[in-house]
């Protein structure tokens, strides 16, 4: 059985249907379909696969239903973070426009979606699908994170093999006698632009998959997505992977 694991769409669809081109038998989609340029669109192509299709909340999501919330109650949650940290700007405006795109069928469903998913695949035995670790969609870690500080993430999951997202960058590694996999973004990778996910069964491949980012980005363009041309511009030409890494390094695992 081959499994497409689709990290981080956020909500380009263009970049989503280059890689539902590839054959494969069962897609999990690993969080963060949303925030995006084109949400409900995003979202329909998925739940309309002909294929079994496995669903995990990320921190894209959470913050979404938190907003949904909020425009109901006129409380703004927190958007997830494990400090309990407000959503932060200029990330407020994303998420409320994308929350008014969305419709309450498709709340409840964003809301149905668990935290993880276990899926026993052959040549790797049980995987465990995560957002960003295994305790938390919003933690983040990556090729540079200390093996010492994940051992006791990863430790008693009875995994073979944890495959996550999140950072938006792909990374194949250790941590102990658990191979951690990061799937990249199929939407908005850091480092080279394309669509980047993961191939499982029998073993784990990075795919990397072309697709138009001239006519992706243009097409962004003419959408009302708040920043519509900086994430445009970040699909043509995305920050580095040295950029992000150390960005990234002063909030390991928060």
């Amino acid at each position: 059985m081959r499994v497409a694991a689709l990290y981080d769409i956020h909500g380009n669809l263009p970049a989503l249907d280059a890689v539902l081109q590839a054959g494969v038998d069962q897609v999990v989609v690993g969080g963060d379909i949303l925030p995006g340029p084109m949400p409900r669109e995003t979202i329909r192509r998925l739940l309309e696969l002909d294929r079994p299709v496995h669903f995990i909340q990320g921190n894209g999501e959470l913050a979404i239903l938190a907003q949904m919330e909020a425009a109901r109650t006129g409380v703004v949650a927190y958007w997830g973070t494990t400090s309990g940290e407000p959503l932060p700007e200029p990330y407020l405006g994303i998420y409320r426009w994308t929350a008014q795109q969305l419709r309450p069928e498709e709340e409840a469903v964003l809301r149905s979606w668990p935290k993880t998913v276990r899926l026993e695949l052959e040549g790797l035995g049980s995987v465990l699908f995560c957002h960003g670790t295994p305790r938390s969609e919003t933690e983040i870690f990556t090729r540079l994170t200390s093996e010492a500080d994940l051992l006791p993430l990863m430790e008693g999951l009875q995994a073979s093999v944890v495959i996550c997202g999140h950072t938006h960058m792909p990374f194949d590694r250790m941590v102990g006698s658990t191979r951690v996999v990061n799937a990249g973004s199929v939407g908005e990778p850091y480092g080279a632009p394309g669509a980047y996910w993961l191939l499982l069964g029998p073993g784990v491949q990075v795919q990397h998959t072309p697709y138009d980012l001239v006519k992706a980005a243009e097409h962004i363009r003419q959408t009302n997505y708040p920043h519509a041309d900086e994430f445009a511009r970040d699909l043509l030409e995305p920050p580095s992977e040295a950029k992000m890494l150390e960005l990234f390094t002063p909030w390991e695992l928060r």
